[in-house]
């Protein structure tokens, strides 16, 4: 089961009571990791287009889709490249700001892929 996340603001995310001050993704396992931000800073010199390193990073094959908080203000967004790698796996994207993002993961079902980005 995927793990609940609590709560957010700007700068820091809780899940399962752990908070965390840094982006993350979840994984299929439901593990919380840090979010390789540099694959995407390396590319386009921000973290807030998510490049297609970082996509082909944090998808798992089987997921049915990836849940995308794109900060508490909603400024993140998915390359092209990078949504179009999610769509050749069969993969759903929802792109919501991290509030809403939370409030989505927190009642999806299934075999979903996570990453959240706690700031702007």
């Amino acid at each position: 089961m995927a793990p609940v996340i609590n709560d957010s603001s700007f700068g820091s995310i809780t899940v399962e009571g752990v908070v965390y001050d840094h982006d993350i993704i979840i994984t299929l396992e439901g593990k919380v990791k840090k979010r390789k931000k540099k694959l995407s800073k390396a590319v386009y010199g921000t973290s807030h287009t998510i490049s297609l390193d970082e996509a082909t990073y944090v998808y798992q094959e089987g997921s049915k889709g990836i849940i995308i908080g794109s900060g508490q203000y909603g400024i993140a967004e998915l390359s092209v490249e990078a949504a179009n790698y999610f769509l050749k796996k069969d993969c759903k994207v929802k792109l919501l700001s991290t509030p809403d993002a939370i409030q989505e993961w927190n009642r999806v079902e299934g075999k979903w892929i996570a990453l959240f980005h706690i700031t702007c």
